[in-house]
């Protein structure tokens, strides 16, 4: 009846639009989070409710939906118990060990650095305020601090001077995930900007999709944009480091390689194994999307061409406090932006609750150039409007 059966772990807004593009496909779909209503669950044909760090109930959930693949869309995850349940024959995406070594940002900073030699800043790692002092000290002020184990940049603080440093030190133990406290202490990178390059490890290959810039705020993106502008030297070494480390992890699916780019230099900056949050913007800026690039290298399902339908840009739609009681208002105005050749559209994340900066959604826009596409993809989502009813 079903092309496969997939199960997802999480169920944000990463894991919605998969589990549509693997609807449209004709799979099964089995949605865990650790909340109910996730945004996956909304679409998906079944679902469960538990943390992924339970390792008793993530084996408990797979030997009762029995999934043709696991695919882990967020970080914090038992990943022993993957581990043993690859062994035992199921098919973890895109590989336990890739999985395993990007939970944490020390996992696949020590793999990327130490045993592929990619080219990365100065760090060291910190178990204590002191730690980070002494770690500060050896990479230079100023630094960049960040929990080795968090979500969407949360956490992350640049300290300037030394007696900033205890703080960010208290800031990325106060935002992390897990029980762990560990902090990456990084060299503070002069870069002219990030990137985001989109790697697919297909049966038959690594395929990139277009570069992806990003602005960063809070140590969360803002906006992305599609292509951005790289020379042929540096767009080369991205692509090779990406390839190096991507094939080194194994397995099949996409994976979001983020690099710092400083004139010519590409430098590594971390990796996350499933579906990128800057590459929302490929829901308008190419074909296929991120996720039916995910889905068919999971699969091992025939790509083709990777077709970019022109500059193009997302913005997020951020809510400013906590409530379980809102709504939505302006989606028409909007979507009103749009015109012929330069479509504007949104993704409403339907999550049941709001947060301080959470995302609650994405505006899509293209343009004839990636400068109109930003600014009317960030017009968009201004025109969105969270209306609480507390």
């Amino acid at each position: 009846m079903f092309t496969a059966s997939l199960m997802l772990l999480g169920s944000g807004e990463l894991g919605r639009e998969f589990a549509i593009a693997a609807k449209r496909l004709g799979c099964r779909v089995i949605a865990c989070d650790r909340y109910a209503e996730a945004p996956a669950m909304q679409v998906a044909d079944a679902f469960e409710v538990f943390s992924m760090l339970d390792g008793k109930a993530l084996r408990s959930a797979v030997e009762k939906h029995r999934p043709d693949h696991i695919v882990p869309e967020i970080e914090a995850i038992d990943t022993t118990t993957l581990a043993d349940l690859e062994s035992e024959g199921w098919k973890i995406v895109p590989s336990a060990k890739a999985v395993q070594l990007t939970m944490n940002r020390d996992g696949i900073r020590e793999f990327a650095s130490r045993q592929l030699g990619l080219a990365t800043s100065r760090y060291r790692f910190a178990e204590s305020s002191d730690e980070a002092l002494a770690a500060a000290a050896e990479v230079g002020l100023p630094c960049v601090l960040k929990p080795v184990m968090s979500s969407s940049g949360k956490g992350q603080t640049i300290a300037r001077r030394e007696e900033e440093v205890a703080k960010a030190w208290d800031y990325a133990v106060a935002n992390m995930r897990g029980d762990r406290p560990r902090v990456i202490v990084e060299e503070f990178v002069d870069f002219d900007s990030e990137i985001t390059l989109l790697t697919i490890a297909t049966r038959d290959g690594v395929l990139f999709c277009p570069p992806i810039g990003h602005r960063q705020e809070a140590g969360d993106y803002r906006e992305s944009w599609q292509p951005t502008a790289l020379t042929q030297g540096c767009l080369a070494s991205a692509r090779a480091q990406a390839r190096k480390i991507v094939e080194a992890l194994g397995g099949h699916g996409i994976f979001g390689v983020e690099f710092f780019i400083r004139g010519e230099e590409a430098i590594f900056s971390e990796l996350s194994p499933r579906p990128h949050d800057t590459g929302m913007v490929t829901l308008i800026s190419q074909y296929p999307n991120q996720f039916e690039l995910h889905l068919r290298a999971i699969l091992g399902l025939p790509i083709g061409a990777i077709e970019i339908a022109g500059p193009a840009a997302s913005a997020v739609i951020l809510a400013d406090r906590d409530s379980d009681r809102f709504a939505y208002s302006g989606v028409g105005e909007a979507l009103a932006l749009g015109r012929s050749g330069a479509p504007v559209d949104l993704r409403l994340f339907a999550k049941p609750r709001t947060l301080e900066n959470r995302r609650m959604g994405v505006a899509l826009a293209r343009c004839d150039s990636i400068e109109g596409a930003i600014d009317t993809a960030v017009t968009a989502a201004s025109k969105v409007r969270i209306d609480y009813q507390d």
